[in-house]
């Protein structure tokens, strides 16, 4: 598995979605860059610091041509992604800034950790919107056709109509629980979804994971009131969460592992990466949705090989068929022989009474009028043991 070391802890991992760059968020207040190759190898291209607080979160604009940075100190910075300059800086919110989103080249969403969420024009020195319906932090963001999507850290999830400013943003009920983060499935973007700058398209639903570990399903066609499905399973809460197919989720957790996930039918598929115990801090998905970005506390980012998980599972089920259609054909071989055995151990109309009593007598050795069952067919290769205790067995008997 490529790995990136750093010096420093990360925070946050962004994916270009029109290059094979990422960047990442560290606790010293930089951000890094790194151009990697198809078998995940990376290259530092630039860094810059453009706050002495920690870098919580990035993302690319939609285009790839900059990546904004939302920092501790509140600071809100736009850098140019071919040679880490910084564009524009806005330093007006007063609160720590925990989660950032480029909506278009020049605008883009902070959320914060007073609940506010405030729309940035990189043209303007003040936001051009404020919302204000969170109390507590705001978690994670995502985008939906024309609605901005905000989990927060007071149990609620909203959506913000990005059409309309002066519409009031739906919000659902309370869920007794903080939501940590959410992904779109089922018609959702997968490659590119998280940390880049792709829309998510207007079908689909929502998975949103919980501080108790719980994956919520949304699906907005029913409304924003509550969530339609739940899935139990992660023993710890689920911190970052990325959709890498259209039903099939990865889960960073706070113990430390990043799980693969299906959703609707809901099944546990296997644990992809490990960060030991430190807790996942961020997942992202690059532009062709084969590399898996991942950072906790261990001060480097793991890059995980997607691609190459399904073709171990289209590999799997190949064998598997092969298998079942090998064993297909030796069960109709045994039949065919057990059915020709049957036909020659039937009476043949000039067989006499004591050939009849003999065959009787070496069936099941019983004396009894009764019909007697059928032996069970027991497949080639199966049992194997079991039929070598019959024979001892009757060894044994037959010595007393």
């Amino acid at each position: 598995m490529p790995e990136i070391k750093l010096r420093n802890q990360p925070f946050d991992v962004a994916f270009s979605p029109s290059a094979d760059v990422l960047c990442a968020a560290l606790l010293t207040g930089e951000v890094k860059a790194w151009a990697y190759d198809e078998d995940g190898e990376a290259t530092r291209s630039w860094s810059v610091r453009p706050t002495k607080r920690t870098a919580r979160a990035v993302h690319f604009s939609p285009d790839g041509a900059s990546v904004w940075m939302g920092g501790k100190s509140g600071v809100l910075v736009q850098i140019d992604t071919s040679t880490g300059t910084v564009i524009h800086e806005h330093t007006a919110d007063s609160a720590p800034i925990n989660r950032v989103h480029a909506l278009s080249p020049h605008l883009v969403a902070a959320g914060a950790d007073d609940g506010v969420i405030r729309f940035w024009d990189a043209r303007s020195p003040t936001p051009a919107r404020e919302y204000t319906h969170h109390w507590d932090y705001i978690s994670d963001l995502a985008v939906w056709g024309d609605k901005l999507l905000a989990t927060s850290g007071d149990g609620t999830l909203s959506a913000i109509d990005l059409r309309r400013a002066k519409a009031e943003p739906a919000l659902s009920g309370d869920q007794e629980d903080e939501l940590l983060s959410i992904a779109q499935v089922k018609g959702g973007a997968g490659a590119g979804g998280a940390g880049g700058g792709a829309k998510g398209g207007a079908g689909g639903k929502f998975v949103v994971g919980t501080g108790l570990g719980v994956l919520s399903i949304w699906d907005p066609s029913r409304g924003w009131g509550d969530s339609v499905d739940r899935m139990l399973g992660h023993p710890a809460s689920v911190d970052a969460i990325v959709a890498i197919s259209d039903d099939v989720v990865a889960t960073g957790s706070e113990d430390g592992m990043v799980r693969v996930i299906q959703i609707q039918p809901n099944a546990f598929l296997g644990v992809i990466a490990t960060h030991d115990e430190y807790p996942i801090e961020r997942l992202a998905l690059d532009r062709s949705g084969r590399w898996l970005a991942s950072v906790s506390h261990d001060e480097c980012i793991k890059l995980t090989d997607c691609q190459g998980i399904f073709e171990d599972d289209d590999d799997v089920e190949m064998e598997d068929s092969d298998v079942d259609m090998a064993q297909n054909d030796s069960d109709e071989e045994e039949e065919s022989q057990t059915g020709d055995i049957d036909k020659a151990e039937e009476r043949q109309p000039g067989d006499s009474d004591e050939a009849e009593a003999k065959r009787q007598t070496a069936d099941w050795g019983s004396d009894s009028d009764e019909p007697q069952p059928r032996p069970k067919k027991t497949r080639k290769g199966q049992h194997k043991v079991g039929r070598e205790r019959v024979h001892d067995s009757a060894g044994f008997f037959d010595d007393l």
